[in-house]
């Protein structure tokens, strides 16, 4: 016996999905919404780089009207054979490094006490992060009233000295306040690390018999090892740039002992008027920091597949 299957109902005109038209979104048009935003970040970045570099090729002193001409690497080759340049690129360098040690070894210190529970750690957590969050002049103008000043200064009271510190250890007096400023930035990049860190693998460690400095060093550092890069790559970006500090507490001295990269371009191209030189030093100091930054980067990248791949 035959059976007769009823007819398929058609389905309603809602219900059609209508296909999609090829063509229409392209790679193009789903930037498009951030074509503004770019042309601003060139407009205000690139474009004031693009001119540094034209400077750079001139000599053009703002006090000698009309001297403006065209000298090609000649700037270049005066800025390397500066000694004062030289100077401040060590400075810049020690300054760099020493900040940036510190800072990240202090850091860590307070990151593994921050990371255990106890009474208070929250109010703790603010007080100790507050250093970041005071803009840099403020913080340079604080630690030269009330911890350097001879006569009223903080250092004057404790030792007892008459110490005049921005004068007879001033380089060591801006480290301190550098460090003062980037180690809570150290300490919270830092203690993010230790808290991603998986419970279970330091339960297995203290299963196995392993005392505390065996499994910070074979555990908890290893883990830590991508965060103290990059807190190392981003601290010595920042810091290289150090101006406030130098600005307000030494002026760069005596002389020139505390002068670093950035205030020796700031006295020559605002208080010597020299566009051509001061413009050949900005851009001899980008160039140093991408190849410093390009290095790192690529350690770090290096580092990430390596763990990642592990795994």
């Amino acid at each position: 016996m035959a059976t007769i299957s009823a007819p398929a109902r058609p389905e309603p005109a809602h219900a059609k999905k209508a296909a999609p038209k090829r063509g229409t979104d392209t790679p193009f048009k789903r930037r498009l919404p951030l074509l503004p935003a770019l042309l601003f970040v060139v407009a205000v970045t690139q474009l004031p780089f693009v001119l540094t570099v034209i400077y750079s090729f001139q000599s053009w002193n703002l006090v000698r009207p009309g001297s403006r001409h065209f000298v090609g690497l000649r700037n270049y080759i005066d800025v390397f054979a500066d000694s004062t340049f030289l100077g401040a690129l060590l400075n810049t360098v020690v300054l760099t490094v020493v900040c940036v040690f510190f800072s990240l070894l202090l850091g860590l210190g307070l990151a593994i006490l921050l990371d255990r529970k106890f009474l208070g750690r929250g109010v703790v957590r603010t007080l100790l992060i507050t250093p970041f969050l005071i803009l840099p002049a403020a913080g340079a103008l604080l630690w030269k009233t009330t911890m350097f000043d001879p006569t009223y200064g903080l250092l004057h009271f404790v030792f007892g000295t008459d110490v005049d510190w921005l004068s007879e250890f001033p380089l060591a007096a801006v480290m301190a306040q550098v460090v003062w400023q980037w180690t809570p930035f150290m300490m919270l990049l830092i203690l993010a690390g230790l808290q991603s860190q998986p419970k279970d693998v330091l339960e297995a460690a203290s299963v196995d018999g392993a005392g505390r400095w065996r499994t910070f060093t074979a555990i908890t550092l290893p883990h830590l090892s991508r965060f103290l890069q990059l807190a190392t790559l981003l601290g010595a970006i920042y810091i290289v740039n150090s101006f406030d500090a130098i600005f307000l507490m030494t002026q760069g001295g005596p002389g020139t002992a505390s002068t670093n990269l950035p205030f020796y371009i700031y006295q020559r191209a605002f208080q010597g008027f020299d566009i051509g030189q001061s413009s050949a030093m900005g851009v001899i100091v980008v160039i140093l920091t991408m190849i410093v930054a390009t290095f790192a980067l690529r350690l770090m990248f290096r580092t990430f597949s390596v763990q990642g791949g592990a795994k």
